[in-house]
């Protein structure tokens, strides 16, 4: 069924104009973006707060984005098809929604439309051998034929080989960098034919050329996205496994294909399949699997629902204190937090907003965060 532009469209253009100005300040992830809006119910109100919250954190100055900026994004976008898409909007693809933290505003260009067919993902080596390719084409091939949505990282190898496999069924890319920033260069025809014919997506703003510590975030969401994952070739200390931790993490199904043990693309697949992952050799290993979650409903992967900070007065010094006394270089539990120092959960958040907007506070998966400078 064709949905209406007025139930696509959660935000107006000026929500959505304040809602990317947040999301690209230092130091505002998606955490910290969702307790900001908790607090202060926009996008609009927490910029506003920005400065004073940051102070309170420890630093003096936060570096905000120029509208002029923002609207050069936009502008951006709008020229290549692209747009933002909010999470809670019908083209946000709905197992992402439920991730721990998922990115408040993607930015999408294709058929947005696919986003919503059930998904898997197949990622694996750079330098993958030929059979892998061919495998990974065929089983890609496959899998769309059988309505599934096939996600990968647009990398050489076993990425371009389940792009090009599924491109006539379904495909979506997930990329590193900005959408006008496509990697690796010699993916630039594949890149093209998949803006018109499949869907790329990233969470990072137009002009970012990707470095090595974006691809864990860009691993994030391609597991995010799934109902399973699948390795085809994978070394063991290959990028594809910290793909499948994630989507082990987040309850997805982790798949893997077996190869030869001398072989070192094998020791990644291999260690999977000593771990658990289901074992692969045709495309019905990897349906049958997925028949009995499909359309079920997925588990929320963060811990709980958020504390509520709308009515949280400024915190005192006191309690600042006690919360950053807590904290150390290794990540605690903010549960365990809130035990040690006797405040409220709320209280506590909103001490955490403060060092996150300064810089001085990391948040890791689980809800664990750590301090990341000395007070």
């Amino acid at each position: 069924m064709e949905v209406s532009t007025r139930q696509r469209r959660l935000l107006s253009d000026r929500q959505r104009r304040s809602w990317l100005r947040l999301i690209r300040t230092e130091n505002v992830g998606p955490a910290s973006f969702r307790a900001l809006i908790n607090r202060y119910g926009s996008a609009e109100a927490a910029l506003e707060a920005l400065p004073e919250l940051a102070s309170r954190g420890g630093r003096e100055q936060v570096n905000l984005p120029t509208w002029d900026q923002i609207d050069a994004e936009l502008e951006a976008a709008e020229r290549m098809g692209a747009r933002f898409v909010a999470i809670g909007e019908a083209e946000y693809p709905p197992l992402l929604a439920r991730i721990e933290h998922p990115p408040p505003l993607i930015a999408a260009a294709g058929r947005t439309e696919l986003l919503q067919a059930p998904a898997c993902a197949i990622v694996g080596a750079r330098n993958a051998s030929i059979t892998g390719m061919r495998f990974t084409q065929k089983i890609a091939h496959d899998l769309g034929l059988a309505g599934l949505l096939i996600v990968s990282g647009l990398a050489r190898g076993i990425d371009t080989a389940a792009h090009r496999g599924s491109i006539e069924t379904g495909t979506v890319a997930v990329i590193a960098g900005g959408l006008d920033q496509p990697y690796p260069p010699e993916n630039e025809r594949l890149y093209a034919e998949l803006l018109d014919r499949g869907v790329v997506l990233t969470e990072m703003p137009f002009g970012w050329v990707p470095r090595a510590q974006d691809f864990p975030r860009r691993n994030r969401i391609i597991a995010g996205i799934c109902y399973g994952l699948l390795v085809v070739e994978a070394a063991e200390r290959s990028g594809s496994l910290i793909s499948a931790r994630l989507a082990n993490e987040m309850g997805r199904l982790v798949f893997a294909v077996p190869g030869f043990p001398l072989d070192p693309r094998a020791g990644g697949t291999n260690k999977l399949l000593k771990e658990g992952a289901t074992l692969v050799t045709k495309a019905e290993d990897v349906i049958e699997a997925l028949r009995p979650v499909i359309g079920r409903p997925m588990p929320v992967t963060s811990a709980e629902e958020p504390p509520d900070l709308a009515a949280v007065p400024p915190p005192a010094e006191s309690e600042r204190s006690l919360v950053i006394n807590a904290l150390g270089r290794t990540p605690v539990l903010i549960d365990d937090i809130i035990r040690h120092t006797g405040l409220e959960a709320a209280q506590v958040a909103l001490v955490l907003l403060e060092l996150d907007l300064a810089g001085r506070l990391e948040r890791h998966p689980g809800g664990y965060v750590s301090l990341l400078l000395d007070p």
